[in-house]
């Protein structure tokens, strides 16, 4: 794939990344390409490519030999991805959790099976981390507390910010200078590119969970990890030997996906801040979180019975995942946090009465609305609340 000359715009990049030959070869749409393995008349040829590939994971020159090594189609999405993170490379896999799995096989690899991390996470992250599936070892701890935490084992340090689902944020260039040597590893997945590229920062590895805001349509899963070239041979390696790679078609999906990223997400950012400042404003709602850095993401804890609220909306829907054109609400500590240990979900600001909004490009007064019948009455005690607010 041609690689540009000069800098361009994120915007520009976004829609022409990953597609730059596609004039030269007479083409607009990139194309999809289903095969999983590849004809050679050179067994030598290819042999001695195989080899490479196995020596340090560096994607192999010439035609392609085998689905499980890579992909064209799915190169173009790697390729778009690293070049609006602002990373070298860029390795995509079949979630977001198989990418987070690839990681830290390749820092076990090395003997380095310690983690350092701060929670809140995903909860599926912090599941993996602290059943020690992998075998890996965790040291939860806070942002100030990183660098007392590392040890020689120790092969990561994981964040996430803004966090999910609390929107919490931690300052990304001070992590990465307590992490020292020791990779750092940001879930980018709510800030996306558009809003923010750890690497600009200090972090060796980005996470997405590339079936959120990369997709954005809510019909594709994907993970992807952008970091150096180095640690990109790694990751390639594993997702060889343990087979969890992307599909060409979900590969085509996700570029197509990220020419509209930009737009979609200061488009649903727009209509969470609106949301945003109605909620705060609102005495049936206890509290509300919004990052300073935006984004598309809320979460709010309600007086009243937050399982009723999933109940009555109407044009949201209740459904897990994030990052989609419509509006998505959902109860973490009954879904996306219940494997998390509910001592340490309330620790992490998880509360039962949270809720977590994934806002879309709905009209902002629409999904006022449906908000705010899904609320509930205004009952005796939120007038008096009210009335306490306006004096």
């Amino acid at each position: 794939m041609d690689t540009p000359t000069t800098p361009r715009a994120r915007d520009t990049e976004a829609v022409h990344a990953g597609r730059d030959d596609l004039a030269r070869q007479g083409l607009h749409a990139p194309p999809i390409d289903l095969s999983t393995t590849y004809p050679s008349y050179d067994s030598r040829g290819e042999a001695a490519r195989i080899d490479a590939f196995a020596a340090t994971g560096a994607e192999p020159d010439g035609p392609p030999v085998y689905g499980r090594l890579g992909n064209p189609t799915v190169a173009r999405f790697e390729a778009a991805l690293a070049r609006l993170e602002g990373t070298e490379a860029a390795v995509a896999f079949a979630s977001g959790m198989a990418a987070l799995t690839a990681v830290l096989l390749a820092r076990g690899a090395l003997g380095l099976r310690h983690v350092v991390a701060v929670r809140p996470l995903y909860g599926c992250s912090d599941h993996l981390l602290t059943a020690g599936l992998l075998g890996t070892e965790v040291t939860w701890t806070d942002p100030a507390g990183i660098a007392d935490a590392l040890r020689p084992g120790t092969g990561l340090v994981l964040v996430e910010s803004p966090a999910n689902p609390t929107l919490a944020e931690v300052d990304l260039r001070a992590v990465a200078h307590a992490c020292g040597s020791v990779p750092l590893l940001v879930d980018n997945t709510f800030a996306t590119p558009v809003l923010q590229r750890p690497a600009e920062q200090g972090a060796r590895l980005v996470l997405h969970s590339a079936t959120k805001y990369l997709g954005g349509h809510g019909d594709v899963l994907a993970g992807v990890v952008a970091c150096d070239e180095e640690f990109a041979g790694r990751l390639r390696q594993v997702r060889f030997a343990t087979g969890g790679v992307l599909h060409p078609l979900a590969g085509y999906l996700l570029l197509r996906g990220l020419a509209t990223l930009p737009v979609r997400v200061r488009a649903a950012s727009a209509n969470a801040a609106e949301l945003a400042r109605r909620l705060a404003a609102d005495p049936r709602v206890a509290r509300v979180h919004y990052p300073r850095i935006g984004g598309a993401m809320i979460s709010f804890e309600v007086h009243g019975d937050p399982h009723e609220v999933v109940r009555r909306v109407r044009l949201v829907t209740p459904a897990v995942s994030l990052g989609s054109v419509d509006t998505l609400i959902q109860h973490p500590a009954s879904i996306s946090h219940r494997v998390v240990d509910p001592g340490d979900r309330r620790a992490a600001g998880v509360s039962d009465r949270l809720l977590r909004l994934s806002v879309g490009l709905e009209d902002v007064d629409d999904l006022w609305a449906d908000l705010d019948g899904a609320l509930g009455r205004r009952t005796a005690a939120t007038a008096r609340r009210e009335e306490t607010a306006r004096n």
